[in-house]
């Protein structure tokens, strides 16, 4: 039988080989993968062109997936090192990396991540498109919109997201409730411009059943972009917010008449005891969809620590539904991110999402923190090592510091309680003040 996309042929009642890959990942049974595909509360981002690709799914009870954002700008144009990044990320086993790459001709570094990476790729194509066209944002058509969404598509891209929330209507909304931070979506100031600059309407949600014919023929994930996030604690859940996440709703629906995958984007900035209701409004406004969120950071001020105020946040929000993180570095609101920064990024986001998926009752996550606990109370430094989320560092810190007695570490010696208990409960001597 054929299907156009994963969510067609979960309808029809196909196993694809990506449903098997995820259903092994998960430790799920694959038919009950393939009923959360069909009914959209999984997303399998697949694209037809993406060969290398291991696939991943993101939904309700799978565990949560992080995303890595890298790419060139004008004051970073270097290919090389942003590829250098995707083979780190790749290593530290990110399940997507996203190519946010907005300088000059970005197709050949695209298509090189394409070739390298069994991680799925996301893009945003409105971030392509001026150097794409070679044309300042005012003079590019709709249809010139599309046309790089297209590319992204035969490039073999899985998921792009595209601002599609952000129409006429919450333009008005956006003008009647005035903001500390306004729009802090670069995707969405971009449409917002065009839309203002033109006098039209968002060419994404003008031309939605285009956008899908596309999607469909690839079979690419729309991740819908949040243009009205929160960019700082001061403006979440306002009316901007909810307004764009019910239209968030209304196009998830239309995409899956059309089988077409969804991811809906979230917040942001917000404050600790704002994530829990946000993430219940979200899941029941779009339909259960897969929820993606940036952090959200807890508080702004501060920089050089937002991959913790992300962390913090993003912890909180996948306990309470969200599906997906995104990264962030310590380099947020301040340059772009060198390697280190990436590195600690994603160190912070896979503490963040285990520690939900511990909550969330993961199959699997406990066990992992179960194992790490007896290779403790036994003293078995290799063991822990290798369980460490970090093994590098782990293994650095304790070089850094010899013990005396190399059972124990130079925090506490031979007052180690591990070795405390362990040696009387095997009835041996303690032996605390003698070499």
């Amino acid at each position: 039988m054929n299907y156009t996309t994963q969510m067609d042929a979960a309808k029809k009642g196909i196993i694809t080989k990506e449903m098997e890959i995820v259903a092994s990942k998960e430790n799920m049974k694959v038919e009950e993968l393939r009923e959360l595909v069909a009914e959209g509360k999984v997303a399998i981002p697949a694209n037809k062109n993406h060969k290398t690709l291991s696939a991943e799914g993101v939904g309700q009870g799978l565990k949560t997936k992080i995303n890595v954002n890298l790419g060139i700008s004008k004051d970073c144009p270097e290919c090389e090192k942003e590829l250098e990044k995707v083979r780190v990320a790749l290593e530290m086993k990110a399940e997507a990396i996203m190519d946010l790459s907005n300088y000059g001709k970005t197709e050949g570094m695209r298509k090189r991540i394409v070739e390298m990476s069994t991680a799925m790729l996301g893009t945003v194509p409105i971030y392509d498109a001026v150097g794409f066209y070679d044309k300042e944002l005012k003079d590019i058509t709709a249809e010139e919109f599309l046309q790089v969404v297209e590319k992204h598509g035969e490039d073999g891209v899985d998921f792009i997201t595209i601002h599609a929330g952000i129409n006429r209507e919450a333009i008005k909304t956006i003008k009647e409730n005035k903001r500390l931070t306004n729009i802090v979506s670069r995707g969405g100031s971009l449409l917002f411009a065009w839309m203002e600059l033109n006098n039209k309407e968002n060419p994404f949600y003008e031309h939605f059943d285009k956008l899908l014919d596309i999607c469909e023929k690839y079979d690419m994930t729309i991740s819908l972009g949040d243009s009205l996030r929160p960019g700082s604690i001061a403006d979440s859940t306002d009316a901007n917010q909810i307004k764009e996440l019910i239209v968030l709703g209304e196009l998830t629906k239309r995409a899956w008449e059309r089988n077409v995958q969804i991811i809906v984007e979230g917040p942001g900035h917000m404050a600790l005891n704002e994530i829990e209701s946000n993430m219940v409004i979200q899941k029941k406004l779009c339909h259960g969809a897969p929820f993606y969120v940036l952090g959200p950071l807890v508080t702004d001020v501060a920089p050089g620590y937002d991959h913790i105020t992300s962390a913090i946040g993003g912890a909180i929000a996948a306990t309470y539904g969200a599906d997906f993180l995104c990264y962030v570095t310590p380099a947020e609101h301040l340059r772009l991110p060198n390697l280190d920064d990436m590195k600690e990024g994603i160190i912070a986001t896979k503490i963040a999402a285990h520690a939900a998926d511990i909550a969330k009752g993961i199959k699997g996550a406990r066990e992992w923190d179960n194992k790490m606990s007896k290779a403790r109370a036994d003293i078995d430094w290799n063991t822990m090592f290798d369980l460490a989320l970090d093994k590098e560092k782990a293994e650095r810190y304790r070089a850094e510091s010899k013990p005396h007695d190399e059972e124990s570490c130079t925090m506490c010696g031979k007052m180690c309680s591990m070795r405390t208990m362990k040696k009387i409960l095997n009835g041996e001597d303690l032996n605390i003040l003698r070499d």
